[in-house]
């Protein structure tokens, strides 16, 4: 069982003979033991330690580990410029969140990544998943890399932060308020080391207004400002990629006249709050989806119909005319398997997944009886609020116990039976890569990627530790 320091003298004593602070640097002395005993202890005191100098000393050893052994934080960007210029084509890239065991779920995607030759994979958490997972972007890129690198994954890491969204209500109320909100999520997430953020102002997009312009308006103005915002927090010479979006998932189908609107409109906004500043590199786009999927009475999800050619027409038109990678695909987790192979055949760029495998876990024939009881009784506790009126037992307990993550976090990361749910995540994501196209592909990803070492200060609770010690 993995140890939780609950000091940073503590930390450094299970870290004895394994690995050493010197001149305010991280020396690995015994690699395999690091990317083994000594990558668990330091995951998991991040992640569940209550000391907040423990926590504060893993997350920095983490991060240095992570570029002395090559698993550095990058941006897809220039992949994706690629692909505008129409250099690489037919696959399209997975970005997985992670709300549960992150570190193993990390693990296990760059285990498959290196075993089928796969570069293009994305691991991201939306701002809302940040709360109810209990995962700050701190936490959950301290979480990530720790799992690359106990897969041993040397190459570079997409972490991206999803859905930074704008809640409607609250914009209408504080415009201000709620910009600032996601001002300060942005920094956070750079601070943190993401080099991938979606702004999401999709919201904000008002279909009463009477001309296509004027509807996305609020939405690319937003976008604009976020992304001047963004360039002016790149201080290591790495362009993030910044994704927008046009049709909020669950609602109207997206069209090529709103994709045009918005994109012309963000670069003329673009321009006036950054002159020549790099614009986004995709686009979201709404296809007939919506996130976690339709839930039918007995809890089960059913079957929605994807308009592919939405991808289709839309795509074309964001690389051909704006230079792109192409267009995003939310909510498609829950999808059939038939079906994700369509995506790269319509060249859709991106593709989001997220409740299923939230699902696998929680539907797993493994998971323990009394913590899925747990989890059931949690919801009627603490959500019962959230119960629509016309819901069964089972719809309001499957769209609700995602909110149990946090609560449930030690429990999730110490599952007993978790080895034999993880077999069955890494099928799910061995075929993912192979119907997405990306397996075989890490040469092309290197070829356009190319990670830049970044060290962190040492912090001040850690040097004390080292010279008390």
């Amino acid at each position: 069982m993995p140890h939780v320091a609950d000091s940073v003298a503590d930390l450094l004593a299970r870290l004895d003979g394994i690995a050493r602070v010197d001149g305010g640097r991280l020396v690995i002395e015994d690699e395999a033991r690091f990317r083994g005993e000594g990558i668990r202890d330091l995951a998991w005191t991040a992640g569940l330690s209550a000391d907040d100098g423990a926590v504060e000393a893993a997350r920095w050893i983490v991060w240095e580990a992570s570029q002395a052994l090559g698993a550095h934080s990058a941006s897809i960007q220039e992949l994706y410029v690629a692909r505008g210029r129409g250099e690489v084509s037919g696959f399209t890239v997975p970005a997985i969140n992670i709300r549960a065991q992150t570190f193993d779920m990390a693990r296990v995607v760059y285990e498959r990544a290196a075993a089928q030759d796969v570069g293009a994979v994305i691991l991201e958490l939306a701002r809302s998943e940040q709360t109810y997972t209990y995962q700050r972007p701190a936490d959950y890129a301290t979480g990530v890399l720790a799992g690359a690198i106990a897969a041993g994954w040397r190459g570079p890491v997409f972490l991206q932060g999803d859905h930074y969204q704008f809640n409607a209500k609250k914009f209408a109320a504080d415009p201000e308020a709620m910009t600032e909100e996601i001002r300060r999520a942005c920094r956070l997430a750079v601070e943190a080391g993401y080099r991938n953020i979606d702004i999401d102002a999709s919201t904000l997009v008002d279909l009463a207004r009477e001309t296509v312009d004027a509807q996305q308006e609020t939405n690319y103005r937003i976008s604009a400002e976020m992304t001047a915002l963004i360039r002016s927090l790149e201080a290591d010479g790495v362009t993030i990629s910044i994704g927008g979006e046009i049709g909020e998932v669950g609602k109207e189908n997206s069209n090529e006249a709103e994709l045009r609107a918005y994109l012309d409109g963000y670069r003329r906004a673009l321009e006036s709050w950054a002159p020549g500043a790099v614009g986004v590199s995709k686009v979201s786009v709404q296809t007939g989806t919506s996130h976690g999927g339709v839930v039918l009475p007995d809890g089960s999800v059913g079957t929605v119909a994807v308009d592919f050619g939405v991808h289709e027409r839309l795509g074309a038109v964001a690389r051909s005319e704006y230079g792109l990678a192409g267009t995003v695909q939310h909510g498609a987790s829950t999808l059939p398997d038939e079906l994700f192979y369509r995506f790269r055949e319509v060249e859709t760029a991106e593709i989001h997944l997220a409740t299923g495998f939230q699902n696998a876990l929680y539907d797993h024939a493994a998971f323990p009886a009394d913590l899925r009881e747990a989890i059931r009784d949690w919801c009627f506790e603490n959500a019962i609020g959230e119960r629509k009126a016309d819901q069964t037992d089972a719809q309001f307990v499957y769209t609700t116990r995602k909110k149990t993550i946090g609560p449930f976090k030690q429990a999730l990361w110490d599952l007993p039976t978790k080895d034999e749910i993880l077999v069955d995540q890494g099928e799910k994501i061995a075929f993912l890569y192979a119907q997405l196209g990306v397996v075989g592909g890490r040469a092309l990803v290197d070829r356009y990627v190319t990670p830049v070492e970044v060290h962190r200060p040492l912090p001040e609770v850690l040097r004390a530790a080292v010279s008390a010690g």
